[in-house]
């Protein structure tokens, strides 16, 4: 069975028992930018206003019918991410890992056939919102999962939250999804924005001796709240972010961002994902940053399904990261042979993240017998999963639906003649509250671009 693809009418694929829908790619009706930036007064608009905004349009779509379910025949689960254009791999690498799970058991659990509806979702939020609405409205699914970008995690939960579908995010990060308002039915098997980066913070501070820090982050939810986590943690131990730097998801050009760099900084955070990683990791080299100042950065700065397409110029970047296919472990040992005899490439953490999403449906719908009509029944199944044989190491949730688990110290390095993200140090049984006391973590702001402060910038 060939790695799924968007295909311009829906089309059925079977291979044995296994079942899968593909539907067609939505129209761009607006680019990225566009979609999670709006100019105000020549900046873009604050999270706040930014997060009110896409909850507005989630709540306007909340209030729809939906149509009455069958109560028997196959589970069906919808699945969204995108499959075409810039984060195209990106896309494909989670679907092919969610369902690489749900082929390996015969696309059955409990006793029920599973069927997967996938649809190739533009990545900024008014093309996810569209997508989940047709899985939920037109396909009937059970639950949802999917989605890559955290301001698309912040869209649609209006509507999950008010049609109470039972949601898995296995690679959406928005941090106030399980912290400051929580949903029931939104459950988060990756990690979020901030939780990330808090060990690279520590690590930057305490093994490489960084103290006085510039950061270069994309301008949307995930770039602020994963360079927050880094800031604090930094900070709070002695060291200094003395320069904030926002970059454009459009950015083609990073060297006027480069020009701008402090000339006195030790070290560089950086935050990019897809394919604007090795644009900017080969415009720090040719710039001639590299060996003279330390690039650190959360780990889709290099992640496998980019680093494979890189060279010398992301040896020695070190990053911070829920999981790497160097992990020396009987998980993903099993979980990299069964991937790459299947798809014929590597692991990423994005392949990682939906294999692990499907483990979790696998065993909450094992523990209820397949009950997936009984939503009450389903949400709190998967809440009580824990795993202690994962790809990415053990991991179990917490009460607000965020998992806890190992955070990895990676540095790209040159084995065998191929680049790989070495884990140098691991930070065990990582919380989203990392070392902070919860109840006055959740009494602070929320992390946006001006949160934390900039209070040592010159």
């Amino acid at each position: 069975m060939p790695p799924f693809s968007a295909v311009g009418k829906r089309a059925k694929i079977r291979e044995g028992s296994v079942c899968a829908i593909v539907g067609a790619a939505v129209p761009r009706h607006e680019s990225i930018a566009s979609a999670l930036m709006a100019e105000r007064g020549g900046e873009p608009m604050q999270r706040r206003t930014f997060l009110a905004g896409l909850g507005a349009v989630g709540a306007g779509l909340a209030s729809r019918p939906l149509l009455a379910r069958a109560a028997s025949g196959p589970i069906r689960i919808g699945f969204f991410g995108p499959l075409t254009g810039n984060f195209s791999q990106t896309g494909k690498d989670m679907t092919d890992g969610f369902n690489l799970f749900w082929e390996e058991v015969g696309y059955k659990v409990a006793g029920r056939e599973v069927k997967v509806f996938v649809e190739d979702s533009d990545p900024e939020p008014a093309g996810a919102i569209t997508k989940v609405r047709r899985l939920v409205e037109q396909e009937q699914v059970h639950t949802i999962a999917g989605g890559l970008l955290a301001a698309t995690g912040y869209a649609i939960a209006p509507y999950l939250e008010q049609n109470k579908i039972p949601s898995i995010y296995p690679v959406m990060a928005p941090d106030d999804i399980t912290q400051r308002k929580p949903s029931r039915w939104i459950l988060r098997t990756s990690a979020t924005s901030s939780q990330l980066t808090f060990p690279l913070g520590d690590y930057a501070y305490k093994q490489l001796n960084l103290r006085r820090v510039a950061t270069i982050s994309m301008d949307y939810a995930f770039g602020w709240e994963s360079n927050a986590g880094f800031q604090r943690v930094f900070e709070d131990l002695g060291g200094k972010v003395v320069q904030r730097i926002w970059t454009p998801l459009t950015a083609q050009d990073y060297a006027p961002y480069l020009t701008s760099l402090k000339k006195d900084v030790d070290g560089v955070y950086a935050c990019h994902t897809g394919g604007l990683s090795p644009r900017f990791v080969k415009a720090w080299s040719d710039f001639g940053l590299k060996g003279k100042i330390a690039l650190v950065g959360v780990g889709t700065l290099t992640d496998e399904n980019i680093l494979k397409g890189m060279g010398d110029e992301a040896l020695g970047v070190i990053t911070s990261l829920l999981y790497s296919s160097a992990l020396d472990n009987p998980g993903n040992k099993k979980f990299s042979a069964a991937y790459e005899e299947r798809y014929n490439r590597t692991t990423s953490l994005y392949s990682a993240e939906g294999y692990t999403g499907a483990r979790f449906y696998y065993n909450a719908l094992r523990a209820i017998n397949g009950e997936a009509e009984d939503k009450e029944k389903f949400v709190a199944a998967l809440r009580k999963v824990e795993i202690s044989d994962d790809a990415r190491g053990p991991m179990k949730m917490d009460d607000l639906g965020n998992p806890i688990q190992n955070m990895y110290i990676r540095k790209v390095e040159r084995v065998g003649g191929v680049l790989q993200n070495t884990v140098i140090h691991t930070y065990p049984n990582v919380s989203q509250f990392w070392t902070y006391n919860r109840a006055e973590y959740l009494k602070a702001p929320p992390y946006d671009r001006n949160t934390p402060a900039c209070k040592f910038c010159e």
